[in-house]
Parts: C-alpha cells; structure tokens; sequence
C-alpha cells in the first residue's frame, strides 16, 4: 500500500467517523424533541378547565349563589355621588298652639303612625276656658240671631227705627264671627265644638301624616309652649335621591335618565332610579348641579342622608357582567365558576356539586360589577357562581395538584 492510497483511506474513515457522529446528534436531538413533547402537552392540560366538588355540606356552608350574565351600561355613564332626601311634605314637626302639661306619650321613637292617630294627650286649663268662652258665644250667637229676625220684621213693617235693627245686625254679626272663631280653635285642639255642654281639661295631639316617629322631646310633665316641636314624623315611601353632577357633564344629563346607585358602606345590591328633574343654580361653591332622582325599587331599608354612589346612563352599549366577586385572579389570569351538574351518591344519599373553572377577560368595572368575557362558548342557561368563588378557589387549592381532576 503506497503512500498515497494510505492518505486516501484516512480521509475516507474520517467522513465514516463525521457521519457516524452527525446521526447520533440527530437521534439525540429527536430523543429531547421526545422527551420535550410529553412537558407541552403537560402545560396544555394545565390550561385547561379544572373541576371542584362540594358536598352537599360544603355547598350549604358555603352561602354560594348562582345566577347568570346581567346586561349592563359599564362605559357611556357619568359618576356622580348624592344623597337620598324626601321631600318636606312628607315630614312634620308636631307642635301644638296653645300651652299645656303633658299627660300621656302613646309612642317610642321608630314606631309608625298613622294620620290622625292620637300620640300624646296634653291637659290645661285653657283648654275649659276657651270651651266656656264658646259655649257662651253660641248661646249669645242663638239669642242674637232671633233678635235678628224680629227687628227685621219690624224694620219691614215700619214699626221700629232702622237704627234699632242695624244695631242688632252688628251684635249679631259681631257674635258669630267670634262664635265661629271659638269653633275653629276647638277643632285644631281636636275638641267638639258641637256645644253639647261636655267640658274636658285634656286634648289629643295627633300625627298630621302617617310615617315613623324619628324624634320624641317631651317628658310626662313637661310643659309644651305653642311652636315648640315635640315629635318628628318621617315618611319614607317618598324617597329620593340628590346627586351632583359637574359642569362638563350637565349638558349630557336629561329627565327621564336610568340611574343606578349604591349605598356607601353597604352590601352591593344596586338600587335603580329614573331622573325627574335638573337643577337649575349651582350648588354652592362647588360647581355643580343637584340632579333629582325618583326611586324605582324601594325595598332597600333607606332613611334620609344616606350617602351613594351613581351611575346616570346616558347611552345605550350594554355589556355582559357579573358582579365583582364572580370573577377571581390565578396564576396571572381571571377565572369564574359554573356549576356543571349535580350528582347523587346513592350509597351516602348526598347530593355533590361540580364546579368547572372558566377562564375569563375582565373589562370596566363600575358599580360593584365588571364586564366579563368568557374565553370559551359557555351554555345559554350556565349557572355561574356570582358569591362564593373564593371559596371554591380555596378548595381547589388544596387539592392535590392545585386542582381537583382535570378534563
């Protein structure tokens, strides 16, 4: 073998010994592509909806509550913050006008009154003096009127002076105011002034409106002066609310606007409203207008002064929304719960509740409430979890792996 054929055979089993190692890094790199697919295909499941059941127990302790999509304006609104206020009609400060002592308080602060219904009874001897004082000017109003109709009938017939019969016209007309007069003052103490001879000492004081007593400033014994105050009746059934709106915005609000409003410090549940009049000033110095508000669903328990915080719609894109505690943040995403069947287990006789995590996108938040769009087609009739997420959330956490079992 020449020397030259030698150099041709090392260079021969050099290329051998290149491609010997170029395949072994190809079966190598499709062992990690091997080894790499079953790690994606675990970060897909990862991905998908995750399952928790609760027992019937669980379920009960839990106060969860399902509901589905509510239909919401989220973004052509204006914020606003108010008041509720009544009307003055439908409150009242009792007083009376004359003087007495207080005999009898017949109700407690909070308690409802009907008009007309008898809250305290006073007792004075002015009372039986102006009684009297009646009693004779209807005798007086009697003997007078019958003098009237005699020296009428003796003006007419020539007999007497028409000075005699002017003279008792005026006695007559005089009296009768003054017995008229007495009348009106005893119907305003709520005594009768029909002159049947009964004379009392004591006297109602009535309610002028139906509604709650909210203030009570009297004691047995205490001695009431007329104009003083001595109860304060709210009627609540006429509620509304005040809200102020800022220059910018005025032009954008108009009567017959949907409003929607939360109490300050109070549970979510949005009260709504409709808009029936605008102001017309400034209010203040603050520059801003009070807008006023009719109350549409009154159930709330509201009493004047509350604080809120509004919505006035002045457009029509609504959204899908849930309330803010439907939707729950996990591992850098936003998730909900549907309740996806109900199975029974025969041999325990209890019933089990499946709940399948969605992942969402959130979107404005106004309210208490914030637009929500599922990530996945959900049913028509899906129950979604509006309270109790977290606890849900929390179940599945402790889950062995985070999440109950997987589909």
């Amino acid at each position: 073998m020449n020397r030259k054929t030698i150099i041709y055979f090392n260079i021969l089993l050099a290329v051998l010994v290149v491609q010997v190692m170029f395949s072994c890094k190809n079966t190598s790199g499709d062992k990690a592509e091997e080894e790499e697919k079953p790690k994606t295909e675990e970060k897909s499941l990862d991905l998908e909806n995750k399952e928790v059941a609760l027992t019937q127990a669980q379920y009960d302790a839990s106060d969860i509550v399902l509901g589905t999509f509510e239909s919401k304006n989220l973004s052509e609104v204006i914020n606003a913050n108010g008041y509720t206020k009544l009307p003055p009609q439908n409150q009242a400060d009792v007083s009376v006008f004359m003087a007495g002592i207080v005999k009898s308080i017949k109700v407690i602060e909070g308690e409802f009154v009907k008009a007309g219904q008898t809250i305290a009874t006073l007792e004075s001897p002015e009372f039986t003096r102006l009684q009297e004082s009646f009693l004779i000017s209807k005798s007086n109003t009697e003997f007078l009127a019958a003098e009237f109709e005699r020296q009428k009938t003796l003006s007419d017939e020539n007999v007497n002076a028409k000075k005699a019969f002017q003279k008792t016209k005026a006695d007559f007309e005089i009296e009768k105011a003054r017995y008229n007069s007495l009348q009106k003052q005893l119907n305003m103490l709520h005594i009768n002034g029909s002159g049947s001879g009964n004379i009392v000492s004591t006297v109602s004081v009535t309610a002028p409106i139906s509604g709650y007593i909210t203030e009570v400033n009297i004691k047995i014994g205490s001695n009431v002066q007329p104009g003083n105050s001595l109860f304060s009746i709210v009627d609540n059934t006429k509620m509304h609310v005040d809200l102020l709106v800022y220059e910018k915005d005025l032009q954008k609000v108009k009567p017959d606007q949907t409003v929607r409003f939360v109490l300050t410090n109070q549970d979510n549940a949005e009260i709504r409203g409709k808009i029936f009049s605008v102001g017309k000033a400034f209010e203040n110095e603050t520059k801003s207008v009070a807008v006023h508000a009719d109350i549409l669903n009154d159930k709330q328990i509201l009493i004047p002064g509350m604080y809120v915080n509004a919505l006035i719609d002045i457009g029509k894109n609504k959204v899908n929304a849930l309330p803010v505690d439907a939707v729950i943040k996990a591992d850098g995403r936003e998730f909900i719960f549907v309740l996806e069947d109900e199975k029974d287990k025969k041999e325990a006789q209890e019933k089990s509740y499946h709940f399948q995590r969605i992942e969402v996108k959130s979107g404005t938040t106004q309210l208490g409430y914030v637009q929500v769009t599922p990530l996945q087609v959900l049913g028509k009739n899906a129950k979604i979890v509006l309270k109790g997420s977290y606890y849900i959330q929390s179940h599945l956490l402790k889950s062995d792996g985070g999440g109950g079992h997987e589909h």
